[in-house]
């Protein structure tokens, strides 16, 4: 009797051996195992901190096709999330620890369990920058962004801040004069970074005022952002700003510090892709914005995820797997 107490009491022991394992859940990893899966590839997604990634910190998303009204970036995520599992992925809420790509099957430690794969698909994503001052946090996705592709539409005819000294903050300062009645662009030194090629399209730009030798402070509103506190470091005077929004252009994290010395990484930390999506080592593969510093779209990402487990699942096939 005690013995088949124990028996039933026991728990079922985890699956712990897949084809393919995808470390990441933004627009990247639900699509890729949604092409995996429906390939019968045995597909397991370990979603990471942030299931949904960016976009689970985001609200309207306007420019995702297939949604005319445009949808909540949570839903948009969520949906995916539906459908990936709809079509046969396994996904578990936990963070991957530590991986070993040095030897097949490939191993991956989490913080509860370690799995195997034949074949790994990387699309853990790139973090903005912060700031971190006082109100960023508090007012992101709520006049505070990180990329004016995405979110530029929703200020026309404001007046808003760009953070920023590179080609990216260049750029987005000059997309955002499509829509904005002007641009206010802060930056901490007296001279820029970005190339003379950007440098001559923001200066000529009518719409964009350039704010030297100056930082943010804080960001205010009530629900949305009305006001931005900047300091003049030089002649240490304060000034406030009233604007809808501000967009931060400092750069991206790559989040790949798990990565470092199992596959190559460019010089910016970014996946280093040697064929479409694979990496130097063979069957492991990367999607989204852990390699892509230019587009960094939702819609990028998923087409990126899309390619990965097409390659995926060739090569598991010319493996035999």
């Amino acid at each position: 009797m005690q013995a088949e107490i124990r028996s039933e009491n026991k728990k079922p022991e985890t699956k712990r051996k897949f084809d393919v394992i995808i470390i990441g859940a933004g627009p990247a990893g639900y699509t890729a195992s949604i092409y995996t899966s429906r390939a019968k590839r045995d597909t397991l997604i370990i979603s990471g901190i942030l299931p949904g990634g960016q976009l689970m910190l985001t609200t309207e998303v306007e420019n995702f096709p297939g949604f005319a009204k445009g949808i909540l970036g949570p839903e948009l995520m969520t949906t995916m999330r539906e459908q990936a599992e709809r079509m046969g992925t396994t996904i578990i809420d936990d963070e991957v620890v530590n991986v070993d790509f040095r030897h097949k099957p490939f191993k991956i430690l989490t913080y509860s369990e370690e799995y195997e794969a034949e074949a790994v698909i990387i699309a853990t994503g790139a973090t903005p920058r912060k700031i971190g001052v006082k109100g960023e946090q508090e007012f992101s996705a709520r006049g505070v962004s990180y990329c004016a592709t995405c979110d530029g539409p929703f200020f026309k005819n404001q007046d808003i801040v760009v953070a920023g000294g590179g080609d990216s903050a260049m750029e987005e300062a000059i997309f955002l004069t499509k829509f904005a009645n002007k641009v206010h662009l802060v930056h901490r030194k007296d001279t820029l970074r970005a190339s003379k090629v950007m440098q001559n399209r923001a200066f000529e730009n009518k719409k964009i005022q350039f704010h030297w030798n100056t930082v943010i402070e804080e960001v205010k509103g009530n629900q949305k952002v009305t006001q931005i506190t900047v300091k003049d470091t030089k002649a240490n005077k304060v000034e406030t700003l009233e604007v809808g929004g501000l967009f931060v252009a400092i750069g991206h994290e790559p989040n790949t510090k798990l990565f470092k010395g199992q596959i190559e990484l460019d010089d910016q930390g970014y996946i280093a892709l040697k064929n479409h999506t694979h990496t130097n080592v063979e069957g492991v593969f990367a999607a989204g914005d852990v390699h892509d510093h230019r587009y960094r779209q939702a819609i990028t990402a998923a087409a990126f995820g899309c390619m990965a487990a097409i390659d995926v699942d060739k090569y598991l096939s010319e493996h035999k797997a």
